[in-house]
């Protein structure tokens, strides 16, 4: 399909695709699309970044009632960031229609303002499945009305223990539905959810939207007890602006962001027990960079929109083909080049083996030897971030963050990155020679007429 016009969308979807610069559909939005409109069930196969949530967000709108104030379509994720990211593409293709709501729904915050939210009514309603559970036994929300459900990453919400919890959701829901399900990978409990919650699914498969990627993988063996020191000698050859180093359990991302840090070099660990408040404080950091390696597990790295990688870490191999795929796959993205690089222990080498004899092809080692003769030089990155007491619910906005910064603070806008709003704080990016200097005069100073705590975050 060379156009968003061939699908019979209304004028207003199709107006508003194109104010939001769709242009051609993705290879799963042509695949899925169709089917979605037509009311079908699909089980779709389908990467991150490969545009497969306006392949099924265009049809949740299209299919709405919009004066049938309840709940019509319901969108499962797996983690919170994705639930954040895949709440905000809706919202944006609910521009389509008048006074679309859409809830997020997601654990880690107070549960009280949702239920607030709930009362006024929802047509949309995105969220992880613990915090949905959470609302059906308070019966503050109702899935009666619900004509489409999303399975977003479902492999993902099955690997992190799930599937109880999205059976029991499913359960609340009509029989008579249309269920979607999108995952990157296929396994044999993927297809067995399939075949006990959707009737006649389409099939649709799509290899990764990102072409070709230009990603050099590397691998060295390195002795037990040796990988933080080859990680640290990687990061001073490489000097990357920002790396992802993937560990598999959250002691292990504690562990080697403190051991980075220690040596100068600028880390954050991301994994499943940080709270909300710190969660958004690392991507913030991470995404505006004021930090320049993201030690993470995949659970909590999956649904991360990233835009500019140009180095991976793997720690150690990770437990099966598919998954070291989905880890490299983050760098080389819209067309740069990418570099990618594991780490092994001589026990772990069946690992590495099973990688080979999956692909048909060797991989590349590397000396480790010459790489442990590297000097460790860490850099400091380039942003520092301060974080203001004062969000969206305070009515600032990022005009007013800019304004202050450089009026009365005196800062030049060229030195100010990106600012990221929440409900009750608000980051922003400053060059760091510049940061102590916006921190002062934020403090002495005022921000839409008011006085605002301000501090480093």
């Amino acid at each position: 399909m060379s156009s968003f016009n061939s699908f019979g969308l209304s004028k207003a979807m199709v107006s508003n695709l194109e104010q939001l610069g769709f242009e051609q559909p993705t290879d799963i939005q042509a695949k899925a699309l169709p089917v979605c409109l037509a009311g079908k069930d699909v089980i779709a196969m389908a990467q991150t970044g490969s545009g497969k949530t306006a392949a099924f967000g265009i049809g949740l709108i299209e299919h709405l009632n919009p004066r049938l104030f309840a709940v019509q379509g319901l969108v499962l994720c797996p983690t919170r960031e994705l639930a954040d990211q895949v709440a905000k593409a809706i919202r944006e293709l609910a521009r389509a229609q008048h006074n679309i709501k859409v809830l997020t729904l997601c654990g880690g915050v107070p549960i009280g303002p949702q239920i607030g939210s709930l009362s006024h009514g929802a047509h949309i309603v995105v969220g992880t499945p613990g915090r949905i559970q959470d609302h059906l036994r308070k019966q503050t929300l109702s899935l009666d009305r619900v004509g489409t459900v999303v399975l977003d990453e479902a492999d993902r919400m099955l690997d992190m223990g799930f599937q109880e919890a999205v059976e029991d959701i499913l359960s609340h829901c009509p029989s008579k539905r249309q269920t979607l399900l999108f995952s990157a990978t296929w396994p044999t409990d993927i297809r067995r959810l399939s075949g006990r919650y959707q009737s006649d699914p389409v099939d649709v498969r799509v290899e990764s939207g990102q072409g070709n990627p230009d990603i050099r993988e590397l691998f060295y063996e390195v002795e037990r007890g040796q990988t933080d020191a080859a990680i640290m000698a990687l990061l001073s050859e490489q000097q990357p602006s920002s790396c992802i180093v993937f560990c598999t359990t959250k002691q292990q991302c504690d562990e080697l962001a403190y051991t980075l840090n220690e040596e100068g070099f600028s880390a954050l660990a991301l994994h499943g027990d940080l709270d909300q408040r710190d969660r958004d404080s690392v991507l913030v950091r991470f995404g505006n960079q004021s930090c320049s390696v993201l030690v993470a597990t995949d659970v909590a790295a999956r649904g991360l929109d990233i835009k500019s990688l140009p180095l991976v870490i793997n720690a150690e191999p990770a437990r099966d083909p598919e998954v070291h795929t989905h880890r490299v796959g983050r760098t080389g993205r819209a067309g740069e080049q990418g570099l990618a690089v594991t780490f092994c222990t001589p026990s772990q080498g069946h690992k590495v083996n099973r990688l080979e004899s999956e692909r048909g092809a060797s991989v590349e080692w590397g000396d480790a030897r010459v790489l442990m003769t590297v000097e460790l030089s860490p850099s400091a990155p380039p942003m520092k971030t301060l974080c203001i007491a004062g969000g969206r619910k305070d009515k600032i906005r990022p005009g007013d963050v800019l304004g202050a910064l450089t009026g009365e603070a005196g800062v030049p806008g060229s030195a100010v990155g990106k600012i990221d709003l929440f409900d009750y704080q608000c980051f922003v990016a400053i060059e760091r020679n510049l940061a102590r200097k916006a921190l002062k005069r934020l403090e002495n100073g005022r921000i839409k007429g008011r006085k605002v705590r301000v501090r480093f975050a």
